[in-house]
């Protein structure tokens, strides 16, 4: 059983570590055949239905998605794709550049704009599992447009992050910070690739 934890008083913690380097290879959910074939539209023997869990997620270069792919498709969860409205490029992305779009929004705290900001259906969701790369030991920056322009109170909230080697550590407590309410379980760590990893975890949450 996940221990609850109330991160609501926590500061955000330092960004100490350095944005991790991100593959392209992409985790994929499994696909095992049935004993049987299934009725038509039946859902799969290890996918519970949740109509009332979103997978919410941020992936700049696709590790995250791929992860985020594998848990809804488990799950049998709605998928919401967090997306900045001006697409992170791979310059963008260098953190060796203290000139880059990500150094600069990091060094500004800024907040970037999103397509959209409000999932559709919002309010029907109990529970919202949150997906996002690590960034200079933080949340990938547009989670923070993500968690100040939308309403938590009510709501379970399981975070889980891709990095190179960084852990979650305090990224979920910031983001916490950042939503000011929600129900907010503990998260999980993934390497790029880890889909099958990533939902056997997501199965194990008894959602």
């Amino acid at each position: 059983m996940l221990s609850r934890r109330n991160f609501l008083a926590v500061g955000v913690a330092g960004a100490t570590s350095l944005l991790a380097g991100c593959s392209d290879e992409k985790g994929e959910a499994p696909a095992a055949a049935p004993a049987t074939e299934p009725a038509e539209d039946a859902p799969a023997a290890d996918a519970a239905p949740a109509g009332n869990v979103l997978v919410a997620y941020f992936s700049a270069t696709g590790n995250t998605e791929g992860v985020a792919t594998a848990i809804a498709e488990r799950l049998g969860a709605d998928v919401f794709v967090i997306e900045a409205a001006q697409p992170y490029t791979e310059a963008d992305l260098n953190y060796n550049d203290g000139a880059s779009r990500t150094s600069v929004e990091r060094a500004d705290g800024t907040s970037p704009e999103l397509a959209q900001v409000m999932p559709d259906g919002w309010a029907d969701y109990d529970t919202v599992l949150l997906g996002y790369p690590i960034w200079w030991g933080e949340a990938a920056w547009p989670l923070r447009t993500f968690m100040t322009g939308n309403d938590f109170a009510g709501k379970a909230v399981v975070p889980f992050c891709t990095s190179g080697s960084s852990g979650i550590g305090g990224s979920a407590d910031g983001l916490a910070e950042l939503a000011g309410s929600g129900d907010w379980l503990e998260g999980e760590r993934f390497s790029a690739g880890a889909g099958d990893e990533a939902a056997d975890w997501a199965a194990g949450l008894g959602l």
